[in-house]
């Protein structure tokens, strides 16, 4: 119990700091990189390194067909499409605007929650996602934001990604997955990868040797993948 308020702290830090880094580590990347080949290969890279790391600590990374076909969608809601859209949209918006854009996503949660699962929203969760948007604006809104050429175009995608990463949320606290979040994690990057690299041949992108990237963007990738 004296570990806990650690831990909570230690976990707010890396949803602030590492989370929210990814906005800019994923804008650094894209700029020289196809999007859908640069969350290929942060996802499969990171699942791989997962999958180690869980059998070294002895856990077994069998599931059943149902939990395999359940973390393939999650995966797909979550990171193919939720991430790997959000990506390809940083061509368009600046990393700023899009990290206030992503905070939509817990007011569209509640919306979905009320609408789709007619839950009672309470008034506390309503302030709480109020006061953050307040608060993520007050951070983004100290420098102009930068809006690109057909930028409604990445506004509109990030929209969609906000209502898919939502749409996983919900499915996942009801849908049969492996017990331990390690293995669900890993699976649901391993299926997030496969997809976006058949995204990015369908897409015909050009896919690169790391060497070849120039410097921000291997260490864009490296942060993506061990802390995003």
């Amino acid at each position: 119990m004296e570990k806990k308020p650690v831990l909570i702290i230690l976990s707010f830090f890396a949803v602030y700091v590492f989370w929210g880094s990814t906005y800019l580590w994923n804008k650094m990347a894209v700029t020289e990189l196809p999007p859908f080949m640069l969350a290929s290969i942060r996802f499969s890279t990171a699942s791989a390194i997962i999958f180690v790391i869980a059998v070294l600590s002895g856990k077994k990374l069998t599931i059943t067909k149902k939990q395999l076909l359940n973390t393939v969608l999650a995966g797909f809601l979550f990171l193919a499409y939720g991430n790997g859209v959000f990506v390809w949209a940083l061509k368009y918006v600046d990393s700023g605007f899009a990290s206030l854009l992503a905070s939509l996503q817990p007011l569209v949660l509640l919306l979905m929650m009320r609408f789709v699962q007619r839950k009672s929203l309470k008034i506390k969760s309503i302030i709480g996602v109020l006061l953050g948007l307040f608060g993520m604006y007050l951070l983004v809104s100290q420098k102009d934001l930068q809006m690109q050429e057909d930028s409604w175009i990445g506004i509109l995608m990030i929209m969609s990604c906000i209502i898919s990463w939502s749409a996983g949320s919900l499915f996942v606290a009801k849908a049969d997955t492996p017990s331990n979040f390690f293995i669900t994690t890993g699976y649901q990057m391993l299926s997030a990868g496969v997809i976006l690299a058949i995204g990015s041949w369908a897409f015909d992108e050009s896919w690169s040797e790391p060497l070849s990237w120039q410097l921000n963007t291997q260490i864009a990738i490296v942060c993506l993948i061990l802390f995003g």
